[in-house]
């Protein structure tokens, strides 16, 4: 059965999306430990980080740099932290989460956005790209 993302990634399930390419894409974490939290994922669906082949591993690192990099200029934070976890869904994806205190890499408080600033916050950061 495929994933949630694989049915992101062939537009059954609607996102907000920041970044694509012909291998990747990025989008909002619709439950964010933090505004701006986002994930980058291959579209081909691989359960583990570690199961891509290295071509594919460096390639993803890559894109998540570029995401991170317009996250940054978009979303005020002290840095970009990143977190490959991946429990909750068997396709990789690795977060990128703005954090100001440690509190905000540690997946237990949650923010609250509207559905026009996840649209909006997109946009800023798909600008940024």
């Amino acid at each position: 059965m495929a994933s949630i993302f694989t049915k992101i990634v062939n537009g059954e399930i609607p996102c907000y999306k920041v970044a694509e390419t012909d291998d990747f894409m990025a989008f909002l974490d619709v439950n964010p430990n933090a505004k701006g939290h986002t994930l980058c994922i291959p579209k081909k669906e691989t359960n583990k980080l570690f199961d891509l082949d290295k071509t594919e591993y460096l390639e993803l690192m890559d894109f998540s740099r570029l995401v991170a990099i317009a996250l940054e200029k978009t979303v005020p934070c002290k840095r970009v932290g990143v977190s490959v976890i991946g429990l909750e869904v068997p396709h990789v994806h690795v977060h990128l989460i703005p954090l100001n205190t440690m509190e905000d890499a540690r997946f237990i408080n949650k923010v609250s956005l509207e559905q026009s600033e996840f649209e909006a916050l997109a946009k800023a950061i798909k600008a940024n790209m």
